[in-house]
């Protein structure tokens, strides 16, 4: 398949945009998209009308089976599993070829829904949703029925229905989230129980690499107990907030290096989950 350098800058983002949100890994997702315009360069242009649809069916097709798999090694995961997170930059700063990879779908609650579905589930959802995909374009993709792709698409709306709702404001969600710092800094609680759920829940992620809670911790009360022990745990850490997933979330140093990164889910101007990943191979080098 001839692809142009044109085509590259266009379709590398949207496939990147694909994989990552329904492996939730940065490092693979990189890796299956090359995979996929190599294999494309292979191919030739005679049968292939559509060069975006049959990028995305290349993809989609590594990634499903790259799940299954992954199932496997997910049922051995030492603790909650979080996904991969993704350091941005604002919008307004990216080249107009990946704004794609802003769009909905992308926060760490919306992410770790996603493994409440199938391959195929995920993949309709993402093609439909996300993508903008015809039904019978997904059809052709996954080469199933048009009737069947729209029986998945509903049933897999139905299992993520919970994070419908979540607030994907940035400037809000941030105010939120800086609200929460000072109140948890100055252990003011009457803002802290007006910003958090009394049923707030953390998901804490360290693939059994470094110390973790390796079940989720629940309520206000052990929430708070449980933050306050890690910040006396590493007194001399540095934090700020940054763009993660297209949502502001605190990333946390230690020596300079990133420790730990701590996401939202935010819904009515409260905070219902956090998740903190500490798994080193989760989080970025530099």
């Amino acid at each position: 398949m001839q692809i142009s350098n044109e085509e590259y800058l266009l379709f590398k983002p949207l496939l990147f945009s694909l994989g990552y949100r329904m492996l939730g890994s940065v490092v693979e997702t990189e890796d299956i998209v090359q995979e996929t315009f190599l294999g494309a360069y292979q191919l030739s242009d005679e049968n292939i009308k559509n060069k975006k649809a049959y990028l995305c069916k290349m993809l989609t097709n590594r990634c499903l089976d790259l799940l299954k798999s992954a199932r496997f090694r997910r049922e051995y995961y030492v603790g909650p599993w979080n996904p991969e997170p993704l350091i941005q930059e604002k919008l307004h700063d990216l080249d107009p070829s990946e704004v794609i990879i802003e769009k909905e779908g992308l926060s760490i609650a919306y992410l770790r829904m996603m493994e409440h579905l199938s391959p195929d589930e995920r993949a309709v959802l993402l093609l439909r949703e996300v993508l903008d995909f015809s039904y019978l374009e997904i059809a052709s993709i996954l080469e199933k029925k048009e009737e069947n792709c729209r029986k998945i698409f509903s049933r897999a709306k139905q299992k993520i229905s919970r994070i419908e709702g979540e607030s994907l404001n940035y400037e809000i969600n941030k105010s939120i989230i800086d609200r929460f710092i000072k109140a948890f800094q100055t252990q003011d609680m009457n803002v802290l129980l007006e910003l958090l759920s009394e049923n707030v829940t953390v998901f804490s992620d360290g693939g059994g690499k470094v110390n973790a809670a390796t079940r989720p911790v629940q309520s206000l009360s052990n929430v708070l107990a449980l933050l306050y022990g890690i910040t006396k745990k590493f007194p001399n850490f540095n934090f700020e907030v940054k763009n993660v997933n297209g949502q502001p979330a605190i990333i946390f140093y230690m020596d300079s290096k990133i420790q730990s990164i701590l996401s939202f889910h935010i819904r009515n101007d409260k905070i219902l989950e956090m998740y903190i990943t500490l798994n080193p191979d989760k989080l970025p080098t530099s």
